[in-house]
């Protein structure tokens, strides 16, 4: 039944996003836990909540796995499944599917789905190195290619058949940055002006400092449920209409196009067609700009605009904060920060912050329908969600 509620997002926590000393993950996350439990008061954690599954991408950060029961664990849930999921940036896009299939499935009424990374400990070389995994390793790093090499390629392939500009591409941090300044739990909270992207230093040509996302750490959960109980909860339940996920080769130089990621397009048109909507029917999207170019990539991929013309609708304005749709109102990754393991389950708590109207500054006036888009490595897994307000 198209339109018809998967579950219900009834509660939401994130922690502060940012150079975290001294914390582990496990408590990192369970600050976003405690939030997610402060704010829904009518929920009895140990009672009430049957499962976690936790997006995660890597043991390499903490010399730790088995972050599903450890997570578990700090969050006050012992004893209740804990599954880590991992798809490289889109794990806990992937964990929140996988809370869904459990919900529907019946055997758990309430679970929990987050994701947490810890970063900023670790060399920018032991970084590239630790997400790099999420490429392919015979043919991508074994050569020495790192991640802004990768969708470095994807903006020049871009640029040259559609004529997509640098400054088009530093018009998306602008915009980002903008949205992070009023956002209490970004990262980096400041305003950058397009002479400053531009004139930043080059990472990977046409890539710059301000094209690509901060390394960062964070935590974010939600807790989904229901929808028949979800009033049990909250009087300001959250619907989840649609869901999509799909993968594509892991090696970018296998795909048939570096202009468009093949798994967004399909999992976007998956989560479409189950919640009985169009693009033009989204009223405020968190869309995955773990470089600027994924966002422009990202606005044709999700049928927010033709193919080719996404430096155009950035230049328009339309994905501005009082734009028509409003892009990435939390900062993005670009602002926000990006834990990788994170970075799902933070997008859909700031939808759950937008379409509950406590978005404060940044807050879509009458956003009814929200979009979240979540990319994996370079593509190579992406997952969409749509939400609709009750």
């Amino acid at each position: 039944m198209k339109g018809k509620p998967l579950v219900s997002m009834v509660s939401a926590g994130l922690s502060k996003f940012g150079k975290l000393e001294g914390l582990y993950a496990r408590e990192i996350f369970a600050e976003a836990a405690k939030e997610a439990f402060d704010r829904c008061p009518n929920l009895d954690p140990k009672k009430d909540i049957k499962a976690l599954f936790l997006g995660h991408m890597g043991e390499s950060y903490e010399h730790q796995g088995h972050t599903g029961a450890t997570a578990a664990d700090w969050a006050g849930l012992l004893h209740i499944p804990a599954t880590r999921t991992e798809t490289a940036c889109a794990s806990s896009g992937a964990a929140l599917r996988a809370g869904i299939f459990a919900v529907l499935s019946g055997l758990c009424d309430t679970v929990m789905v987050g994701g947490v990374e810890k970063m900023t400990h670790r060399t920018t070389a032991e970084v590239t190195e630790y997400l790099a995994m999420a490429s392919d390793f015979p043919f991508e790093q074994w050569h020495g290619i790192t991640f802004p090499g990768l969708y470095a390629l994807m903006a020049t392939a871009h640029m040259h058949e559609y004529g997509t500009t640098e400054e088009q591409l530093a018009m998306v941090a602008v915009k980002n940055h903008h949205n992070g300044f009023l956002n209490p739990k970004a990262h980096m909270q400041k305003e950058v002006t397009l002479e400053k992207a531009l004139s930043s230093r080059v990472i990977a040509w046409p890539l710059k400092l301000y094209d690509c996302s901060l390394i960062t750490d964070g935590g974010s959960c939600v807790i989904i449920t229901k929808p028949e109980i979800a009033k049990k909860y909250t009087d300001m339940p959250i619907q989840i209409i649609g869901s999509g996920q799909a993968s594509d080769s892991i090696g970018i130089y296998e795909r048939e196009s570096l202009t468009s990621l093949i798994a967004a397009k399909i999992a976007a048109r998956q989560a479409y067609e189950m919640a009985g909507v169009r693009p033009e029917d989204v009223d405020v999207a968190e869309v995955h700009d773990c470089f600027t170019i994924a966002e422009i990539i990202g606005y044709e991929d999700l049928g927010f605009c033709k193919r080719g013309e996404g430096g155009r609708l950035v230049e328009s304005g339309e994905t501005k904060l009082d734009g028509k749709l409003p892009v990435n109102t939390s900062g993005g990754l670009k602002s926000k920060g990006h834990p990788v393991g994170a970075t799902g389950t933070a997008q859909a708590y700031e939808i759950y912050l937008q379409l509950t109207e406590q978005a404060e500054k940044r807050q879509v006036k009458d956003a009814n329908i929200a979009l979240a888009h979540n990319v994996g490595g370079s593509g190579a897994t992406a997952t969409v969600h749509i939400f609709r307000r009750e």
